[in-house]
């Protein structure tokens, strides 16, 4: 089974190539001065398939990062996976980029993105908890035994690690989540949607 895997929500986009349990390629790009990092997502997906001699039709699935992030990243990464899986008739999985980081800890995660106007995206016991006031999470924190992961912004103010302080294999994981999701007899591309805990920014 070949899986593309692609995030475009968080810091850094990533490509992932994988077959099975073997990583075939894996690449990094981050934003330039002129240009978002999601404007080269065609492009090195292209490059990444090409590399490994990998036709689109090749492919058996796709994976992506649904959010919370990025407005501009998620409705790229979703746009993009829904269109490549209905022109492949292949499956098509979305993972939150809460999961994907909950995954940097083998002991009790807990994670916490900036959502903003006092709130975090948080991510706890196993499961999205939705945008949670900060004084909420910091309470959460001081009355478990949580493994804290975030980001460079929040980690100002309730500690932890910062996913964004280190080049953590995103994308690899994200392709283990999805072949994981697989097996479970999820992918459908028609049911594959952004994850806007919050609304999109208006205009």
């Amino acid at each position: 089974m070949k899986i593309l895997a692609f995030d475009t929500c968080l810091d850094k986009m990533y490509v992932v190539l994988r077959s099975e349990e073997k990583i075939l390629s894996s690449k990094v790009v981050q934003n330039t001065e002129s240009k978002y990092h999601s404007a080269f997502l065609i492009s090195t997906i292209r490059d990444v398939l090409k590399q490994n001699n990998v036709l689109p039709e090749e492919l058996d699935a796709i994976g992506i990062n649904i959010g919370p992030g990025s407005f501009t990243g998620i409705r790229a990464c979703t746009t993009v996976a829904r269109v490549m899986a209905q022109q492949l008739n292949i499956k098509a999985v979305g993972v939150s980029s809460l999961e994907i980081l909950s995954k940097l800890s083998k002991n009790n995660p807990l994670v916490a993105l900036d959502a903003r106007k006092n709130k975090a995206y948080l991510w706890c016991d196993n499961e999205i908890k939705g945008a949670v006031d900060l004084e909420e999470v910091q309470r959460i924190i001081q009355n478990g035994q949580y493994d804290v992961v975030t980001d460079d912004r929040l980690q100002k103010i309730i500690g932890g690690t910062s996913y964004q302080q280190n080049d953590y294999p995103l994308g690899e994981i994200l392709s283990e989540i999805v072949m994981d999701k697989l097996k479970n007899k999820g992918g459908n591309w028609a049911e594959l949607m952004p994850m806007y805990i919050q609304p999109p920014p208006m205009g």
